[in-house]
């Protein structure tokens, strides 16, 4: 029998006070979450950019919006008896209100945790000024200890991924994240072992999440486990590890005409049996 959102809920709150690391990698679809979870993992998250390349649309610019986001974390949800947590990007809107309707949302999909970044998605100031984040991260926390279960609320602070390189002015947002109430904090786009290890003290003992596979940092489990880090997610990296090679095998039947590409796949038949256990 499948765990009711609350066990699923209490499972990943188990996994980040528990002592060591855990990975929480990023399927996109029904498939690619029953491969996860046949593999063994423990818990899930969705991926907003894995999202958006299977729509053929670019990520973190609103081009998906959140009734699409729902709709495709209501779909993993579905396809798994593991705890699935929801990348909301930066809630959907920029007043706290919104952000809160979001929260309240996602748990109704089926998530039982979720991130708030404090990305604005405007080219112009894609960071939203402290005082506003704060805000939106106190509004998520509020609907999520209103709900019967409890919700892991993830704040981002996101200033690496947009050309803000600024640790100590990251470290300050993190740390009044973690005092409106977050559970987890993250800071996606830290490249260092000094980087990561000033955020993890500074915020300690919240958990902290690293993201990896985005091409900078370069860092085992276990070494990210010797700096404090709780948490690892992989963002779009699987969903891009899927659409690269299936982008390069086109390419070599479209300029080559040839098919030396499928000599290494996995067979149809592995598949077949995958997805039908």
């Amino acid at each position: 029998m499948n765990p009711t959102q609350g066990e699923k809920a209490e499972k990943l709150k188990a996994l980040h006070e528990a002592p060591g690391i855990f990975a929480i990698p990023n399927p996109w679809d029904a498939g690619s979450t029953h491969i996860l979870t046949h593999l063994g993992f423990e818990a899930l998250a969705t991926t907003s950019a894995g999202l958006a390349f299977s729509l053929a649309k670019p990520d973190g610019t609103g081009a998906v919006t959140r009734d699409e986001n729902l709709a495709n974390a209501r779909i993993i949800v579905e396809a798994t008896h593991l705890p699935v947590a929801g990348d909301l990007e930066n809630g959907y809107g920029d007043e706290p209100e919104v952000c809160a309707e979001t929260i309240r949302l996602a748990a109704a999909a089926g998530l039982v945790g979720g991130s708030i970044e404090d990305a604005s998605e405007d080219p112009a100031a894609p960071i939203y000024p402290v005082d506003l984040a704060v805000r939106r991260v106190q509004a998520a926390v509020k609907a999520a200890r209103q709900l019967s279960f409890p919700f892991a609320l993830a704040a981002r602070a996101e200033n690496f991924l947009h050309g803000r390189p600024d640790l100590d002015d990251t470290i300050r947002r993190l740390q009044a994240f973690a005092e409106a109430g977050a559970d987890i904090l993250f800071a996606p786009g830290l490249t260092t072992a000094e980087q990561i290890s000033a955020v993890v003290r500074a915020v300690a003992p919240r958990p902290v999440n690293v993201v990896m596979g985005l091409g900078k940092g370069d860092f085992t489990l276990g070494q990210l486990a010797a700096l404090g880090v709780r948490r690892v997610s992989l963002g779009s990296t699987l969903a891009r590890a899927a659409y690269g090679p299936f982008w390069q095998a086109a390419e070599e039947i479209r300029q080559k005409g040839s098919f030396s590409f499928a000599k290494n796949i996995t067979r149809y038949g592995e598949f077949q049996k995958l997805f039908g256990s």
